[in-house]
């Protein structure tokens, strides 16, 4: 556990120094494609959806953890130095969080030249229909998209990575790859994609229970209103269609001082979501920037929480 954490600490650090550069291949590109394909596949032979999204769930995961399985045993071969420097190589891409800041302050500074700019911007990184979105829309759902990613893009996979190195980290991006792509609930994807959403939701059950806890803290020491996130936590953490996701948002919106939730448009159709948050005040741009703050505190919290459990099962196995 010690060498993961170590590997751990490292992989993160990759991560905040360099996020994800263009020209390296990233995994999720890879795995990203095997689901379209076998996604196609699986249409065409017809027959019972719902099946063959177990079996979509089941290949998915398993190819994907069986490569990771096979880079860690050439890794574990290695003196305990390289070791732990190969297994952080291998953790690195499966973390998010430069990547998912840039994201979200490209938002912020293309709102700064337009409405029509931050509405462009926002399309990459939400499911969301973005075209009719007002301003304070689009920080709300640039806001809730960082709130999510804490725990979907960061947390989520230091959590695994610690229990069980690259082949549970990259189990569980496969399950949310998978989740993203298929786990919608419109006519189209609600047969083939049940199992994936499901899944997800059961692996992220206590990442996000674990990380909305964390940001309330991180809020405080980022100068928001850690008291108020608490508050918005207790009182809203399950106002979402997602068991987890409203976690995040809740201490998000608590931290704020701001709203999120409510009616969105996916695929043009509206989806009505309970509100998270009191109307304390309008949204800002700036708000993106103190979301993408509380994503990088939660992180290092998170992962001070597990130099501490790793000190402690180093004691109670000697």
């Amino acid at each position: 556990m010690r060498e993961r954490f170590a590997a751990l600490a490292l992989a993160l650090a990759l991560d905040f120094a360099l996020g994800d550069p263009a020209w390296l291949p990233h995994p999720v590109v890879f795995i990203g494609r095997y689901i379209a394909k076998a996604e196609v596949r699986l249409r065409r032979r017809g027959g019972n959806l719902r099946r063959a999204a177990v079996l979509l769930t089941l290949s998915t995961v398993l190819l994907t953890a069986a490569c990771a399985a096979a880079l860690t045993a050439a890794a574990l071969r290695l003196p305990s130095g390289p070791r732990i420097g190969c297994t952080a190589l291998l953790l690195w891409p499966g973390l998010a969080a430069r990547s998912m800041v840039e994201e979200a302050l490209g938002v912020q500074k293309a709102l700064r030249q337009g409405l029509r700019q931050g509405r462009e911007r926002l399309s990459r990184i939400v499911g969301r229909d973005t075209a009719a979105l007002a301003e304070d829309e689009v920080i709300r759902a640039a806001v809730e998209t960082v709130a999510e990613n804490t725990t979907d893009g960061v947390t989520s996979p230091m959590f695994y990575a610690l229990l069980g190195g690259p082949v549970l980290l990259w189990a569980f991006k496969a399950a949310s790859t998978l989740d993203s792509m298929v786990g919608y609930l419109d006519e189209r994807y609600r047969d083939i994609g049940w199992c994936s959403a499901k899944l997800d939701d059961v692996l992220n059950y206590v990442p996000a229970r674990m990380t909305g806890l964390a940001m309330c803290l991180a809020a405080q020491l980022c100068a928001l209103d850690g008291r108020e996130a608490l508050r918005i936590l207790v009182r809203d953490h399950g106002n979402h269609l997602s068991p987890n996701c409203a976690w995040t948002e809740a201490a998000a919106a608590g931290a704020l001082h701001i709203r999120l939730g409510g009616s969105h448009t996916y695929f043009g159709k509206t989806v009505e979501k309970p509100a998270i948050g009191d109307d304390g005040r309008p949204p800002e741009p700036e708000d993106i920037g103190r979301a993408c703050r509380l994503l990088i505190v939660t992180s290092l919290l998170v992962l001070g929480l597990f130099a501490l459990l790793t000190a402690a099962e180093g004691r109670i196995w000697g």
